[in-house]
């Protein structure tokens, strides 16, 4: 069951029915029909709840063959469990467990697999045992349901670390069993279809996560009728109004792509029948996902009708030969555009994606692709690492091939273990299963494939850690480049090394190096080689965040006061808790949070006030009100001020004190006034708590007017962990537009802070406080 809580204050981006018409939920995804005309990758589900029946009719009418009595006993047990309680869409909750484990039967996957997920959820939500699931299915179901089961919450944890370790314990599983990984993907993806039921912020948080973990993963599997969807739906949930206009254009378009693809494959058709071909290749139209568009109109800045892609013919043929036969015929019978061919199958993605991909242009002037498999590769490419339930017998012990595309998960658990920080796992995914990789070669021309971004650092540790821990320059072509140089796809990469006493990687690698991988080989390189130094270093920054904060623990207390941090990253003294600061495994900027208010506990005493300090009615921050005693205290929505802006205070008719900035334009109006002005009086901001005491107040954001601002937008709050309460947005008359934010803040530093930060996002004007 979802309950996810990545992050406390994800910005929730508001429903866009108050200023543009709903757009319609992304039609869900089914196993793709043989037909011709199956233009569109997306059947609309049905309206009746999926059942049992259903469920085993499928099966039924499927050529694999299953153990139906052990999938009855699955779901008997689960609907037992499951009896009394219902999904926030008030439907039971039982038709959760029967969409995921229809989801997996559509990818082909096997009995113990359908049983495991009809079954995901008892452990987690009901009185049922791993024990239970164990006598009754067997050692294999109690294992898959134990991997996706949830662990208890910790609390010493934060929400991000209870989510991080989450994911870090279905890696561990995935590591041993891959059905892991399928099923909660599965899990997932039925809850993106269903959460319209949700409130916004946690459609919001949980579309989040989906779109930086869950996606990435499915991609890096190869699972792209999984991948497409998840992120489809989570576009249209953190975007809603990009969502809409690419919908619409789309719409706009549609009749005459489909005419165009009509045109084009039909040419193709005759031409491939005159070459006599047997059988005959399979022709389709392709439609490209709207967050693919989204991408490329926001990443290259492109308008639709640019981009190139949106047009596409997939030419499935039965062997590899014939592959580049009907590339030759294609670029015979068409225009190819130079630098737009790419030969995937002689190299493959890291998730085993093979095809050839061509854009050319036909009599028309307009652009498309063409894409060229075999069916092998083709379910290869919808079903990725599950096509081998779903077209085979599953995966052997001896499966290098496979064991190589989920090597990654192995390596980003190690890495986590150096780090001794749990949120690494979230940060390796996002950054080692990045959509987009690079090609580079060693001078023997072996292939590295690495994230976009990578640089030669990291391809020296890809070819070996030695490589990489010797290093002393890199050339990339036979140029000498430098260590932050990023490499390109197609060059080759030669790594400079020496054999000197005592060398090793520098610890500003750490904030160069990009993949997971990398930075894990140079913490374990210090860890092991440089133990002292590591202890000086971390101590020497322990202090310097204490002096920065104006922290004062005495020496022998410090073991004590620094404890609950010790157990967490698994030190058992001090000089191993210095030293993992200071081989990169905590990082401080972490660390130091909790312990501010450690030590506001253990050695701040509260200072008695020596007027009256009030709460203000429905405000959590303190004012000090000069010369009046119990009174009520509020603040002004005219100006919303904030801790650190200067303030006056009001006296009401019956409503106690109102406080207001004292550069309000309603002070400034009154204060000379002979009746209003004796009401004016003193007030002054007493201690509040910056931790747990929030206040609102609202930006207003000028920019240029483009697709993907308002994603933007939400996203860099996103990263501060600021929650937007309400946004509104306009076009100007100057082709700009105006976004009004609501948001919540601690304070004016904070608030200064946010400001800088929004000023950075590509195309913003400016950013300022509003008066509201």
């Amino acid at each position: 069951m979802e309950n996810t809580e990545m992050q406390n204050t994800l910005p929730a981006v508001e429903n866009a029915a108050q200023e543009v018409k709903e757009p319609e939920l992304p039609a869900v995804r089914h196993e793709e029909r043989d037909d011709d005309d199956k233009e569109n990758d997306y059947i609309v589900e049905p309206d009746e709840l999926l059942t049992i029946d259903a469920l085993i009719q499928t099966i039924l009418e499927g050529e694999k063959q299953y153990d139906l009595d052990k999938i009855l006993q699955a779901y008997e047990l689960a609907e037992q469990c499951h009896h009394d309680q219902k999904r926030e869409s008030g439907e039971p909750y039982i038709t959760h467990p029967l969409s995921v484990a229809y989801i997996l039967l559509e990818l082909g996957m096997d009995t113990d697999t359908i049983c495991a997920a009809l079954l995901h959820d008892v452990v987690e939500d009901t009185d049922c045992t791993l024990d239970i699931l164990r006598k009754k299915f067997g050692n294999d179901v109690a294992m898959l349901v134990d991997g996706v089961t949830k662990l208890n919450k910790v609390e010493s944890f934060t929400k991000e670390e209870q989510t991080a370790e989450n994911i870090r314990k279905i890696l561990l599983a995935m590591s041993e069993d891959i059905r892991v990984i399928i099923i909660k993907l599965s899990d997932r993806l039925h809850n993106m279809r269903t959460l319209k039921y949700c409130r916004t912020d946690k459609q919001v948080r949980i579309a989040s996560e989906t779109m930086n973990i869950y996606a990435p993963i499915a991609r890096r599997l190869g699972i792209s009728s999984i991948k497409d969807e998840m992120e489809d739906l989570s576009f249209y949930y953190l975007d809603p109004f990009a969502y809409q206009d690419i919908e619409q254009q789309m719409k706009l378009r549609r009749g005459d792509r489909e005419n165009l693809i009509d045109q084009i494959k039909t040419k193709i058709r005759s031409r491939l029948e005159r070459e006599h071909f047997n059988p005959m290749p399979q022709i389709d139209g392709r439609k490209k996902s709207n967050y693919g568009i989204y991408k490329k109109v926001y990443r290259d800045g492109k308008d639709i009708d640019q981009i190139y892609d949106r047009y596409a013919v997939r030419i499935i043929v039965n062997t590899i030969p014939e592959c580049y036969n009907v590339l030759g015929i294609i670029h015979d019978m068409f225009r190819p555009i130079p630098n737009r061919f790419k030969d995937y199958i002689s190299t493959p993605k890291p998730n085993k994606y093979q095809s050839l991909h061509t854009t050319v242009i036909g009599r028309e002037g307009i652009p498309f692709e063409v894409q060229i498999r075999t069916w092998e590769m083709h379910r290869t490419a919808e079903y990725g690492i599950a096509a081998h339930w779903k077209y085979k017998e599953g995966l052997t012990n001896g499966s290098s091939k496979e064991d190589n595309r989920i090597s990654w998960a192995k390596h980003i658990i190690e890495a986590q273990k150096e780090s001794n920080d749990v949120e690494e796992i979230v940060r390796a995914i996002k950054n080692d299963l990045a959509p987009e990789d690079v090609f580079a070669f060693t001078p023997r021309g072996d292939m590295i494939t690495l994230p976009m971004g990578s640089t030669v650092i990291d391809f020296a540790y890809a070819i070996h850690t030695q490589v990489g821990h010797k290093m002393c320059g890199a050339k990339a072509d036979g140029k000498m480049v430098s260590y932050d140089y990023q490499i390109k796809t197609g060059e080759i990469i030669n790594i400079l090394t020496t054999n000197v006493a005592g060398h090793g990687p520098s610890r500003s690698w750490l904030n160069i190096a990009k993949t997971n991988e990398a930075k894990s080989k140079i913490r374990s390189w210090f860890k092991r080689e440089r133990r002292e130094e590591n202890i000086y270093e971390g101590r020497t920054a322990l202090e310097r965040e204490f002096r920065k904060h104006n922290l004062h623990v005495p020496e022998n207390e410090l073991e004590d006061f620094l404890r609950t941090d010790m157990k967490k990253h698994s030190c058992d003294t001090l000089d191993d808790f210095f030293a993992a600061i200071g081989y990169g495994g905590v990082q401080l900027s972490k660390v130091m949070q909790r312990l501010r208010v450690e030590y506001q506990k253990r050695y701040e005493t509260p200072e008695q006030p020596t007027q009256e300090e009030i709460k203000p009615k429905g405000q959590s921050s303190t004012v000090i009100v000069d010369g009046i005693e119990d009174c009520m205290v509020k603040f002004a929505q005219c100006c919303n001020p904030l801790p650190g802006d200067e303030i006056i205070g009001f006296v009401t008719r019956g409503h106690g004190v109102s406080v207001h900035k004292s550069d309000c334009v309603n002070y400034i109006g009154q204060k000379n006034d002979p009746e209003q002005a004796p009401r004016w009086i003193t007030v002054h901001w007493g201690k509040t708590n910056a931790k747990s005491e929030y206040f609102k107040t609202t930006l207003d954001i000028i920019a240029v007017d483009r697709i993907g601002l308002l994603a933007d937008v939400s996203s860099a709050l996103a990263m501060i962990n600021i929650y937007i309460y309400e946004s509104t947005s306009r076009e100007l008359k100057n082709g700009n537009a105006i976004l009004s934010i609501t948001i919540s803040v601690a304070g004016t530093e904070q608030l200064n802070s946010v400001i800088a930060r929004l000023r950075k996002i590509n195309n913003v004007i400016s950013v300022e406080r509003s008066g509201r």
